[in-house]
């Protein structure tokens, strides 16, 4: 639930992009053959395949969660986790108040194969988005796609960049028709990235397209009703929560369970 007036922040405009991440492996460590089971047991096999991909996909949310990137938000589908749901409020620059909505589709055999694609569900007037298909060119971003060094928080943050550093991402354009008016006419590509801004706001609060309960979607602010809400989440915002209980076999930064030794045992406990 959020207000429905938007407010413009300042943030890192005028930083180049530059693709970030640890070269340390945060996950574990993949069996290269085939059938790791023996053929005689496929079932077992593809169970722990799916199992494995899974895992993967979970890490890999579990670092954009930690990346707690600002003003844009995404979630893996509750039905399908190769489909992640996403909306960008940009809150400066020439798309400033445009709230826009994004698919990311990871490919089946995630994390290997080629890149993920970026699909827009907001009508979004951009060099760096195809205006037939409304994907996200990514290739001047991430020319090759590599497990080991890229990940989908990159990518989010890659959608952030484009929408902030506008001049910036005309070198990273598909969309020619859009590099053109901008540079010969701006006055008419304004207009048209007001047109885009005002849409994907008069469609913020349309019911979900789909019943997945993971889908984001937005409800106009009611005193009455979200006032409460808003009080307890910045009581719960303000409590002490540096009592840490249990215990945790995660090496700390890394996301690779049993990384951790066991602490020893204390004599007390013999």
């Amino acid at each position: 639930m959020l207000h429905a007036t938007i407010r413009s922040t300042k943030g890192d405009s005028n930083e180049p992009f530059t693709r970030q991440g640890s070269l340390r492996r945060v996950l574990p460590s993949e069996h290269n053959k085939e059938n790791i089971f023996g053929r005689q047991n496929e079932d077992i096999n593809m169970f722990y395949k799916i199992v494995h991909q899974e895992y993967i996909i979970l890490a890999e949310y579990k670092m954009l969660v930690s990346e707690n990137l600002k003003g844009i938000y995404v979630i893996p589908s509750k039905e399908n986790s190769f489909v992640w749901f996403g909306v960008i409020f940009v809150r400066s620059g020439l798309y400033e108040d445009g709230v826009f909505r994004f698919n990311i589709i990871l490919p089946e055999s995630f994390p290997d194969g080629e890149h993920p694609k970026v699909i827009f569900q907001s009508e979004v007037y951009h060099p760096v988005i195809n205006q037939d298909t409304n994907e996200l060119y990514l290739l001047n971003g991430f020319p090759v796609w590599n497990k080991g060094e890229q990940h989908i928080w990159q990518i989010v943050k890659y959608i952030y960049w484009n929408f902030h550093n506008f001049d910036a991402s005309l070198a990273h354009s598909t969309n020619e028709d859009a590099v053109d008016l901008y540079r010969n006419n701006i006055e008419a590509y304004t207009e048209k990235v007001k047109q885009c801004v005002k849409l994907s706001q008069d469609h913020l609060y349309d019911p979900a397209p789909t019943t997945d309960k993971h889908y984001i979607v937005f409800e106009k602010y009611v005193p009455e009703v979200h006032d409460p809400v808003r009080a307890e989440m910045i009581s719960q915002g303000n409590e002490d929560h540096s009592t840490v209980t249990g215990h945790s076999w995660v090496t700390p930064g890394s996301f690779k369970p049993l990384s951790r030794a066991p602490s020893p045992t204390f004599e007390s406990e013999t």
